[in-house]
């Protein structure tokens, strides 16, 4: 299965009926800051190169972010850390990512989510993240280049470690998450892969200085040693 055909299928889920209607609400009543702009308001799709060695595997979207926008961690503060550090690892060709057609092309990165639509509260439930863990499923199985998986907060982690259970083998016994983490883990059409954990740029951790920028930039300093 391709990766475009994945995605169009993720936008076309209407698993979580709760979802749907919540993400078409927050579309419609919109926040004061993007009342002139038409919301996406459907299950955002995975972007970035197919033939990307590095996947990153964030939460879910933001209800004025990814949902607004249509493409992963875009025009929010956590994709505003996370494109920085893309950018200065060499990763995404800019900065700044404020929507789907402002030029931002990923290089060698896949970005993906555990969840696809924005949850209230940012707090999927357990039967709304296995409603969309087949299409992860799906996306790993086309990105067969990859070989370093970077999971953006627990939620991510632990959705990556259920794939490795379900489909895969650990070389040692699982590491806990913790920021900077490795698993060396075996998957069937890979190979060996390492899995790089880290803490989510989410505002709750980046204000709070759980996550500084040099942080995260590390973890995309090592995922580039990982592939060199």
């Amino acid at each position: 299965m391709t990766i475009d055909l994945i995605e169009r299928r993720v936008i076309a889920c209407r698993k979580c009926p709760e979802l749907a209607t919540y993400i078409a609400d927050v579309g419609r009543v919109k926040k004061r800051a993007f009342l002139d702009q038409t919301y996406w308001a459907r299950p955002v799709p995975g972007f970035g190169d197919p033939l990307a060695r590095v996947v990153l595997v964030g939460l879910a979207p933001g209800a004025h972010g990814s949902n607004r926008t249509g493409r992963m961690f875009t025009g929010d503060a956590s994709g505003d850390w996370l494109f920085r550090a893309l950018h200065r690892a060499g990763f995404a060709s800019q900065a700044l990512a404020t929507d789907r057609n402002d030029g931002l092309v990923l290089r060698d990165a896949f970005i993906t989510a555990a969840g696809r639509c924005a949850p209230p509260k940012n707090k999927p439930t357990p039967r709304q993240l296995a409603n969309c863990f087949p299409f992860l499923v799906d996306e790993l199985r086309a990105l067969s280049n990859a070989r370093v998986i970077v999971t953006l907060g627990k939620i991510a982690d632990d959705t990556i470690h259920a794939y490795v259970k379900a489909h895969g083998s650990y070389r040692t016994a699982r590491k806990p998450f913790s920021h900077g983490r490795e698993n060396a883990v075996a998957l069937p059409q890979h190979g060996d892969v390492t899995v790089l954990s880290s803490y989510h740029p989410s505002r709750q951790n980046t204000n709070t200085g759980v996550l500084t920028q040099p942080m995260l930039d590390d973890i995309f300093t090592r995922a580039r040693e990982l592939t060199a």
